[in-house]
């Protein structure tokens, strides 16, 4: 056996059995190879299990860095040759310190030369596998730079050449170029906080675009013939079939970068021009907002923590894709969460995960739907409920039917106002007295971006800024002049604007009459709701956010 992690040791941590060490033993004196590889060749034991023993005895972590992404500017801090010399490759830096996957975390001369060369006061050892590290050496090593650079040595006879079978789609995509431009796109968006990554092929090009703070923005143009490699690159990654161009398909990437956890869910869909391809980035080691932090007012939160903490009910949240619906549920789910309450999820897709939440994913494909799950779930004796869409009737009734049964029932919607959520649950064919009887509340939300706070300035707004707004006289607002921090754009992040209908007796009324929309928001506007463009103004005079923001995202009220 090896040095490093004795057969006592993994006969004693359950991986093998004395059996399999006897018969390792006799393969090794067969073929003269090692008990340790006698025993990976019989099938007992893997390199990724000796060496994860190996690393719970040093008490360090073991990193499977096949899935892991690495900066590019990190892997600099270590030379080709240091890394190739001691199996050993720079991961992650954090202040002073170097965080780097070692085959031999035990090897002094190795650490210290590390020091040297990268010039980091504190190298952090973590264990990989001789394997993994040498395939990321490989992959990193070699073609350190920018996209631009890796693009170049692509020429299109060679990619021509592949893009002519599915043998050889696959080959391009395993290409290290290849691997190299599709890691370094994924690890911009990341940096660049972009929740979006957009390939769309053009006539003679293929753009990447990034959605950062729910705006497009174009960060590269790649040639043309790139285009099927890519695209096969991003369909391995995602488990999809290469072979199909001609139907939409949808895929998943897990990856690791650093400490974070992301989970990419990818999109492809025919165009004239080719596939296109849509990845979003989540990253479900994000700290998961609290209700303070979403920019709520100090009344519409008060009374959208009551709403939350009500033991029955039905709250929902409401707007356009993009709006923020998701992150608002977590967020109240979170203030609520305690050992006392059973609370359970079932949403499309699974965003981020909350300790002590039992959350579901619908899969429509396997028959477990909104309605089906939701109806699950009432027998599993929840006290609280997150339904990531009311989509149809089906699970309204049953949403319904759970509040009316001693459940608080969380859920979103897509309508422009929060009192059109009411007539929109009419029109799916729901009774109106039982909306009027479940329905507590309805948020209704935007999100608009932040101006940034290294490069604002005070101006005074236009004529035509000031009419749109309805104010009466000039006023001095903020905007952001545009800087390297916020990339020139004049916001850094993005919050919430909100208007909060609480369903009054009145309000009951109105809805059981079936009475429209419009109405509802007149007696709701009586009673106190603020709508989101005079919330949203609340935040351009404070200058949170700027009036050309609010005016983007709000309809006329």
């Amino acid at each position: 056996m090896s040095s490093r992690v004795s057969a006592d040791l993994l006969i004693k941590k359950g991986i093998i059995t004395e059996g399999q060490i006897n018969k390792a033993k006799e393969e090794a004196m067969k073929t003269g190879m090692t008990t340790e590889k006698a025993l990976e060749k019989l099938g007992f034991i893997s390199e990724v299990d000796i060496a994860t023993v190996y690393a719970d005895s040093l008490g360090i972590p073991f990193i499977d860095l096949s899935d892991y992404l690495i900066d590019p500017e990190v892997i600099k801090l270590v030379p080709e040759a240091v890394a190739n010399k001691y199996k050993a490759v720079p991961l992650f830096k954090i202040g002073s310190s170097l965080t780097v996957a070692m085959a031999d975390p035990e090897d002094i001369a190795a650490l210290d030369e590390i020091r040297i060369k990268s010039k980091f006061d504190i190298v952090e050892p973590v264990l990989s596998t001789p394997d993994m590290i040498q395939g990321v050496i490989d992959q990193y090593y070699g073609a350190i730079g920018s996209a631009e650079e890796l693009v170049k040595g692509m020429t299109k006879e060679k990619m021509d050449a592949s893009a002519k079978s599915v043998k050889g789609l696959a080959g391009a995509a395993e290409e290290a170029p290849v691997i190299k431009l599709v890691n370094l796109i994924i690890l911009q968006a990341v940096k660049d906080k972009a929740s979006d990554v957009h390939i769309e092929p053009a006539d003679d090009k293929v753009l990447i675009r990034f959605r950062i703070d729910g705006i497009l923005h174009e960060v590269q143009q790649i040639p043309k013939h790139l285009q099927s490699a890519l695209a096969s690159r991003v369909k391995v990654m995602a488990k999809m079939d290469i072979a199909e161009i001609r139907n939409p398909q949808d895929g998943r990437i897990q990856l690791k970068m650093e400490s974070k956890s992301l989970d990419l869910r990818v999109s492809t869909f025919p165009t004239m021009h080719g596939e296109n391809i849509v990845m979003r980035i989540l990253d479900k080691s994000s700290v998961i907002l609290g209700l303070k932090e979403l920019g709520f007012s100090s009344k519409d939160l008060v009374e959208f923590d009551k709403l939350v903490r009500r033991p029955n009910g039905i709250v929902l949240v409401t707007g356009p894709t993009g709006s923020g619906k998701t992150t608002t549920l977590y967020a109240a789910l979170s203030a609520i969460n305690s050992i006392e309450k059973n609370i359970i999820t079932i949403e499309d897709p699974v965003e981020y995960e909350i300790p002590l939440i039992r959350q579901t994913q619908v899969n429509p494909r396997a028959g477990l739907t909104f309605a089906n799950g939701l109806r699950s779930i009432l027998r599993q004796d929840p006290d609280i409920i997150m339904v990531g869409e009311i989509r149809d009737k089906e699970t309204a009734d049953i949403a319904i039917q759970a509040s009316l049964t001693g459940h608080l029932v969380l859920s979103t919607l897509h309508t422009n106002d929060a009192a059109s959520s009411l007539t929109r649950l009419v029109d799916m064919g729901v009774e109106p007295f039982l909306i009027a009887s479940s329905v507590i509340g309805i948020l209704a939300q935007r999100l608009v971006r932040v101006v940034c706070p290294k490069c604002k300035e005070k101006y005074i707004p236009s004529d035509e800024i000031i009419k749109d707004l309805g104010l009466s006289q000039k006023i001095e607002l903020f905007r952001g002049k545009g800087c390297m921090h916020c990339r020139n754009t004049g916001f850094t992040g993005r919050l919430g604007i909100f208007e909060l209908l609480t369903v009054t007796e009145e309000i009951k009324n109105m809805v059981t009459a079936k009475r429209s929309a419009n109405e509802i928001k007149k007696k709701a506007i009586e009673q106190g709701m603020r709508v989101l463009r005079d919330d949203g103004m609340e935040k351009v005079k404070t200058g949170v956010t700027t009036a050309e923001e609010v005016l983007r995202v709000t309809e006329e009220t």
